[in-house]
């Protein structure tokens, strides 16, 4: 009988403590910020590693961009959406072998970010290209937020101007598709 007993009390720890570490957790404003709050980016504190934490995402970021492209330039019949495919394309490897470079350099780091998940656009039809721009408006203001953010944590002159010249591009490119949704949607 007392090594049920031992047993059961044993048990009961265990689970009490679990239970206390995930209803820990869950009152947390990390978790609430994570679960509820889908607008706020956080590259955590300005530590030796909030530069590789940007790196990381900003890659992630520009993987996205080109899986959307490929989609579409595969897709689309709008000129405009197949040379902006084009440029997306040519252009974010460059940017995303900058990237890996700073990676490798100041951190001694080689492995490969994982791709993000993206909107899978579905097959061509009237509203093909309205799913493209919707996808990508959102992806420029998930940029923005990891520009702006980076800016205010980063001391690193190669990361500033890199977080400027992403935050430039994203905000022209924005107002563009918005406009084009504006033209061919009449949505605003």
């Amino acid at each position: 009988m007392s090594k049920i007993s031992t047993m059961l009390a044993f048990s009961l720890i265990i689970v009490t403590g679990v239970l206390g570490w995930v209803l820990g957790y869950y009152n947390t404003s990390d978790y609430k910020i994570n679960m509820y709050d889908k607008t706020a980016m956080d590259f955590g504190r300005a530590d030796k590693t909030l530069d590789l934490r940007y790196i990381n995402a900003m890659i992630a970021h520009h993987r996205g961009a080109m899986l959307l492209a490929e989609q579409v330039n595969k897709e689309t019949k709008r000129q405009e959406m197949k040379d902006l495919s084009i440029m997306i394309l040519n252009d974010e490897p460059k940017a995303i072998d900058e990237l890996y470079n700073w990676k490798k350099d100041w951190y001694e780091d080689t492995k490969i970010v994982k791709d993000p998940l993206v909107a899978n656009l579905g097959a061509y039809d009237e509203k093909f290209d309205l799913r493209f721009l919707n996808a990508l408006i959102a992806h420029h203001k998930e940029g923005l937020l990891m520009t702006e953010e980076i800016k205010t944590k980063s001391s690193r002159n190669e990361i500033l101007n890199n977080a400027d010249a992403v935050d430039t591009f994203l905000t022209t490119t924005l107002k563009l598709f918005k406009d084009w949704r504006i033209e061919w949607y009449n949505i605003n």
